[in-house]
């Protein structure tokens, strides 16, 4: 039986709730959102099988470089080395996720023709775009619906609005829904 892989956990508190990071002691592993440890543990025990998490401040200088990014240095993130630790094809989604750049957005069709040449791919990007463990730093935050509505963020949509208005991103007012009180004074 093997070693188990030693990581290092720090935690942030934001504007967007408590973020756990998960570093190797170099690179980050995982950034994910506090409410979400149980997908974060998941992912871990995937990637790794047996691991050992301490607590450690600043692990390979992510909770610094995430402090920064949320304290308004918008290209901290740039440079910050991650193990995403993926298959070959997510590891093409999140690459391209990171030539994004900070205060735009594209829509899954648009990353699917970066990442295969063909839109065709858009629900499997979507896919990789959704399992991506890195969060913030691989910025799938920016990836919107074709109609620029905001869709489909594992962090939860507030969040990613939050991200994006962060990031000077200008956002359409989302179509107000009807409740069902309204829709009976239609009928």
């Amino acid at each position: 039986m093997g070693m188990a892989q030693e990581l290092y956990a720090d935690r942030i508190e934001s504007p967007i709730g408590t973020i756990l990071i998960i570093s190797d002691g170099t690179r980050l592993c995982a950034l994910d959102y506090r409410g979400y440890d149980h997908r974060m543990n998941a992912f871990l025990a995937a990637r790794y099988g047996a691991y050992d998490l301490h607590d450690a401040e600043d692990p390979g200088g992510a909770t610094s470089a995430v402090r920064a990014y949320l304290g308004g240095d918008l290209r901290a993130l740039d440079t910050l080395a991650v193990d995403t630790g993926g298959t070959p094809f997510q590891e093409r989604v999140w690459a391209e996720l990171r030539r994004i750049p900070v205060g735009t957005t594209i829509t899954y069709g648009e990353l699917a023709i970066r990442v295969t040449g063909g839109i065709s791919a858009s629900r499997a990007v979507g896919h990789a775009n959704s399992l991506n463990p890195v969060a913030i730093v691989v910025p799938c935050h920016r990836v919107i619906g074709a109609d620029a509505t905001l869709t489909g963020y594992a962090g939860g949509l507030e969040r990613k609005r939050w991200l994006l208005e962060h990031e000077g991103v200008r956002l359409r007012e989302e179509p107000k829904r009807r409740n069902d009180a309204q829709l009976s004074l239609l009928t």
